[in-house]
């Protein structure tokens, strides 16, 4: 079964909502996740916390640390997908860096993602050099490999990354780290134009999308919205502060999905 072709195929544009693992502990994690997918999510990403994410900013970093003192290893990662799948039957996206997918060994790694109930990955900073590699070795166990292309990628860089791409392209809406932004990157829209170009597979957005207005705007010609640090951050303060993080991000889910299904019946 591809859940996440099935996804896109629905007629709507997918909101893809971002959450730790084992944050801000196992069974909150879980919570949070499935309350996510409740709430009308139509996909799932699952970061892997690790140790040095270069790609991330100080909101998930924060979270993995987190996560990390928790005792969360990568196969308590590999019990959450199991755990989430036993709930929903939506596409769930691991998020791991590298690193601990070599160490654990990337044939182990996508035979036991798979069947867990996985779907697909991304490996943010896996080089362009090796991206067939770790893509053809998800593929043989029934993972879509994702790839990341970012406003400065160049024409043929584009071209190069997705020709290994399954299920969908990351389009990266603004430079850095992730995080919360202010405003939506003018860029993103040409970045999504070329990676058109060179692919029929869907074009998501991510890195700074935080807000209703951004996802309404970014939905006007993408396929799906990629939203992080906002979810992220809202589960830490209210762990913190002793609130249920489960209301918070069924609260947030709510006004998401809302602001993506109004940028597909404006008025």
């Amino acid at each position: 079964m591809d859940r996440i072709r099935e996804a896109f195929q629905a007629g709507h544009k997918l909101l893809i909502p971002f959450v730790v693992a084992g944050d801000p502990d196992y069974e909150r994690s879980l919570n949070i996740a499935c309350a996510i997918l409740e709430e009308g999510a139509d996909m799932l990403e699952i970061g892997f916390p690790y140790s040095d994410p270069l790609a991330d900013g100080p909101v998930i970093q924060a979270a993995a640390v987190r996560s990390l003192k928790q005792g969360t290893r990568l196969v308590d990662c590999l019990r959450l997908v199991r755990d989430i799948r036993a709930r929903s039957p939506k596409p769930l996206v691991a998020f791991t860096y590298v690193n601990p997918l070599i160490q654990y060994g990337a044939e182990r790694f996508f035979a036991e993602l798979a069947a867990a109930g996985g779907d697909g990955v991304i490996v943010p900073d896996v080089p362009l050099e090796e991206a067939a590699e770790v893509a053809s070795a998800a593929e043989a166990h029934g993972i879509q490999f994702v790839p990341l292309v970012a406003p400065t990628s160049g024409e043929e860089r584009v071209r190069a990354i997705v020709r290994a791409a399954r299920g969908f392209v990351y389009c990266v809406s603004s430079l850095g780290v992730t995080g919360e932004r202010q405003q939506v990157s003018r860029q993103v829209r040409e970045l999504v134009d070329l990676v058109r170009k060179h692919t029929h597979l869907p074009a998501c957005v991510g890195f700074g999308v935080s807000r209703p207005e951004h996802v309404r705007e970014i939905a006007e010609f993408a396929d799906g919205i990629i939203v992080g640090s906002a979810y992220v951050r809202r589960v830490g303060d209210a762990a913190e502060a002793g609130r249920d993080p489960v209301a918070a991000v069924r609260a947030f889910t709510r006004e998401l999905k809302q602001a993506a299904m109004g940028a597909m019946h404006p008025g």
